[in-house]
């Protein structure tokens, strides 16, 4: 085990500098995702080990089966592993929230936080943390109340999933945090990518009546908040990941149309909206949830992009 270092003099990153760093295995689902792709560059970056689990035939050293549909995961699989990162889950974002889509969004999430939990309970040598994406679905629509890790859950499809999610991975029997993601900002995909053209083209605008709360965090500090909860031991339970200045859909309108230079005038009116996504509009675009990150701050994370207008110019010009 190499001498600690500073996340700061390591990462050039701006990470908190007070914990030392040790390098680490790490187990990885959902590794082929968007964040769990650039979550692997970092770690693999700061000199930590990744062990990916896979759904076919693994075709690489660092690659482990496993099928939680059967509930297979073999527990030679965690032989040698300190963290457990969890990030599978069926992309609520894409397809049209039918009985099936809505099936699958949910036993994506618990079958896998579920084998994940159950199988590390269970395991003779098990990892000192088990780290798993959730969502402030989990908070439901609550208009402009600030929403932190002590508020209780709200009502609907998205707090049923969060719920049943965050109670499988509960199971782990080691320290467990519950990273409840907002709306992840990247250009390559997602929210932001879907919003790029109709903005450039100069016919974006708000969405409904613009005063929904958007919840937003960006990628590149959604895999840094990763690396920092499987580092300080002292968070465990939800953890609120996003950035601290959550903002409403006005606001944010207004802020892509001044770092894109392009006018913002063309609002998408709620049923327009309900007409093209369904049950979707009303829980990932129409709603508002207005989430405060206190148990981040209160562990001393430092944020890449804390303001969205820095943020998006950083993403878009940088």
């Amino acid at each position: 085990m190499r001498g600690a270092i500073s996340f700061r003099n390591r990462l050039h990153l701006g990470l908190a500098a007070r914990r030392e760093e040790y390098e680490m295995n790490v187990l990885i689902s959902g590794s082929s995702g968007l964040v769990g792709r650039h979550l692997m560059r970092l770690l693999r970056a700061s000199g930590h080990g990744v062990t990916r689990l896979v759904r076919r035939e693994p075709t690489s050293a660092d690659e482990r089966f496993w099928d939680p549909a059967a509930g297979k995961l073999d527990p030679s699989v965690l032989e040698g592993v300190h963290a457990v990162v969890n990030l599978a889950g069926d992309n609520i974002g894409k397809g049209r929230w039918n009985d099936a889509k809505k099936k699958r969004i949910l036993e994506s999430r618990v079958q896998t936080a579920g084998l994940l939990a159950d199988t590390i309970a269970r395991s003779s040598g098990k990892p000192n943390v088990f780290v798993t994406a959730s969502a402030i679905g989990i908070y439901g629509n609550r208009g402009s109340e600030a929403l932190s890790e002590s508020s209780a859950a709200g009502e609907g499809f998205l707090v049923d999933v969060c719920r049943q999610w965050e109670a499988a991975a509960m199971k782990a029997d080691v320290r467990t945090v519950l990273l409840r993601f907002g709306m992840i900002l990247t250009p390559e995909d997602g929210a932001l990518a879907a919003m790029l053209t109709p903005f450039k083209l100069g016919v974006g605008g708000n969405m409904g009546d613009g005063k929904q709360y958007w919840s937003w965090v960006t990628l590149d500090d959604a895999v840094r908040v990763i690396l920092f909860a499987l580092t300080h031991a002292e968070l465990s339970g939800p953890v609120n990941a996003v950035a601290p200045q959550p903002v409403t859909n006005a606001e944010f309108t207004r802020a892509l149309g001044s770092v894109l230079h392009r006018p913002t005038f063309l609002p998408m009116p709620a049923f327009a909206a309900r007409l093209a996504l369904g049950e979707m509009a009303d829980s990932l675009i129409l709603s508002s949830t207005r989430v405060v990150p206190t148990r981040l701050q209160s562990a001393g994370y430092e944020y890449m992009h804390p303001d969205l207008k820095g943020a998006l110019t950083a993403l878009l010009k940088g």
